[in-house]
């Protein structure tokens, strides 16, 4: 589990490219001071297993899911992408749960002055971000400002655009995506009863 406090800003220093997968090698100095083999770190919001730490830098391997669903199918050599460790059990939980599951990716499309940042968003994404709910970009947890048709706006401290690759983004960049594990859940305990009453209320009128 993860809740979306980065760590630090890291850098990709090696790509290699699977049949359907690749090979990450990031430096990241904070997060590998006690990674091991086995451990997780969110990897701009994709939870990876470590396979292998030297010098600072930590090896990941990215499964054909995982690059469909995010932006690490582009990465390359000298990127920059948000680190943060898997939470200990009965750490302080400063964003909020986040599996580190992305759900696919949005498009930044701008910012002003006062930090209010609009990203477009997947129209499947939509029924899960809510007004003053949570969301995770590129693994930085985020509460939402607004949300109108298909793009949402965060509003972004100076810290977070400092202390996380969101301060450099561009328009038209993508980024990763992750909606609130809680309404997901919510909406499949709730489909098929809520369609019951609809199927009653349908025999009804008939």
């Amino acid at each position: 589990m993860f809740t979306g406090i980065v760590e630090e800003i890291g850098e990709v220093t090696a790509v290699e490219q699977g049949t359907n997968s690749a090979r990450l090698t990031v430096r990241g100095p904070v997060v590998t001071t006690d990674a091991r083999h086995g451990d997780s770190i969110a990897v701009s919001g994709v939870c990876l297993t470590v396979v292998d730490v030297s010098g600072g830098a930590f090896t990941v391997d990215v499964v054909n899911e995982s690059l469909q669903r995010s932006s690490l199918a582009k990465v390359a050599v000298g990127d920059a992408v948000n680190l943060e460790r898997a939470t200990a059990a009965g750490g302080r939980l400063g964003g909020h749960i986040m599996q580190g599951h992305v759900d696919g990716t949005g498009v930044f499309l701008s910012r002003d002055e006062d930090g209010l940042t609009t990203f477009a968003l997947p129209p499947t994404l939509g029924r899960y971000v809510v007004e003053k709910g949570s969301i995770a970009v590129d693994g930085v947890s985020l509460t939402v400002a607004a949300i109108t048709g298909d793009r949402f706006s965060v509003a972004l401290i100076p810290t977070t655009l400092q202390l996380t690759t969101l301060g450099r983004r561009e328009a038209g960049d993508l980024v990763n995506l992750e909606v609130d594990v809680v309404a997901k859940y919510v909406e499949k305990l709730a489909t098929p009863h809520l369609r019951g009453a609809q199927d009653r209320g349908t025999e009804e009128r008939s």
